[in-house]
């Protein structure tokens, strides 16, 4: 076995000797996210240019700052409610919403702002980085554990790292499931058929091709995950960053072997079944099928653009500091993060808007391939 926690690696190694082949949403479960050996709950992951991988929140305060105007903006959109909650999931050791409560100091007066955070080392991270905010602070182990909420949902790269379901498919022949299972001292692949009747039906909304061998990804739990928050939100809006495809792209012919990797220190992983617990796994997002579920779930498709467009749109009413020039080409410049991220906008209850991040935006339901459930 190549690396990894040993004790991961036997908990799943003796799962698998139990109870045969196990799905790899499974799998990325339990490496990201077992409660004592998981990539981040045990706290292994870093991010920044000495950890992992580098995000938005990487660059500096600044991009707390530019997301806190469009908080706030949406606040007045609703009236100035004195209810007002901004819900974040994935805050990681806290630094996004401490950027973004240092810039709401003012408005809203009673701001409200909760934490989804189900692992106990990562809360207490953000209880210090946040100690002084802690009148307005709450924390949440998950979605379902909400109240129900006026406000804002808000994750940065939360969606790209829900376990996923693997596929194949060769020439003529029917959709697979790759599983994983135990092979001597390592891990490996094993494709059987597929069961899930949920999992069939969505690959229903694939478009057929005619590859050899296409291999792809399936998120399901990012459905259920969308469905959770139009449940308990009952006004607002959600608002999510994260790196992905519509789903013509997301399935395109020639994306052949999916959008699946690993990381550590910056570099990419041979593969997601090595150094199990010590390596980030991520896939791309498919935008449509998240867009698409929200709306069955009684949200409205509100805009879809990149972060260069999203930043431009805030940037138009807004003005950088003078010491901020750099952080800004970072998250603007498309061979920084510019075009790797994209924001998904929707709403509940409210009438049609157009925030300042969509002012550039193009029409979300040209650019996802959305022609049902018009509103």
């Amino acid at each position: 076995m190549n690396g990894g926690n040993p004790d991961l690696i036997e908990f799943v190694r003796e799962k698998i000797r139990q109870d045969g082949p196990v799905t790899f949403a499974w799998f990325m479960e339990q490496a990201l996210y077992h409660p004592q050996f998981g990539y981040y709950s045990s706290g292994q992951c870093q991010i920044g240019r000495r950890g992992d991988y580098f995000t938005n929140v990487s660059v500096g305060p600044l991009f707390g700052r530019l997301l806190a105007r469009q908080f706030v903006e949406m606040w007045e959109i609703m009236g100035r409610p004195a209810d007002f909650v901004v819900v974040e999931q994935g805050a990681h050791h806290g630094e996004f919403a401490h950027d973004v409560l240092t810039a709401m100091s003012d408005s809203p007066p009673d701001l409200r702002y909760c934490i989804i955070e189900p692992f106990p080392l990562l809360q207490a991270q953000q209880e210090k980085t946040l100690s002084e905010f802690a009148d307005k602070i709450s924390w949440r182990k998950s979605v379902a554990d909400l109240e129900r909420f006026a406000g804002v949902h808000f994750s940065n790269e939360l969606i790209d790292s829900m376990p996923i379901r693997l596929i194949r498919r060769e020439r003529g022949g029917d959709w697979q499931e790759k599983f994983v299972d135990n092979s001597g001292d390592n891990f490996a692949f094993a494709a059987m058929p597929i069961a899930d009747a949920e999992l069939r039906s969505h690959l229903e909304k694939i478009p057929r091709n005619d590859n050899d061998i296409y291999e792809t990804e399936v998120n399901l739990g990012a459905l259920k995950w969308i469905e959770g928050i139009a449940a308990k939100m009952t006004r607002g809006f959600v608002l999510t960053v994260d790196y992905g495809y519509p789903r013509p792209e997301f399935y395109a012919t020639e994306r052949t072997a999916g959008t699946l990797q690993s990381f550590a220190k910056h570099r990419r992983a041979s593969s997601p079944l090595d150094d199990v617990g010590h390596v980030d796994i991520t896939a791309h997002v498919d935008w449509t099928s998240v867009a698409e579920r929200g709306e069955e779930s009684g949200l409205n498709l509100i805009a879809f653009t990149d972060q260069h467009h999203f930043m431009t749109g805030l940037l138009a009413k807004h003005s950088p500091q003078e010491n901020e020039g750099r952080a800004l080409q970072t998250l603007l410049h498309p061979e920084f993060l510019g075009t790797r991220f994209q924001y998904l906008g929707l709403s509940r209850n409210l009438p049609p808007v157009q925030l300042s991040g969509f002012r550039f935006a193009r029409n979300p339901r040209q650019t996802l391939g959305l022609t049902k459930n018009e509103r």
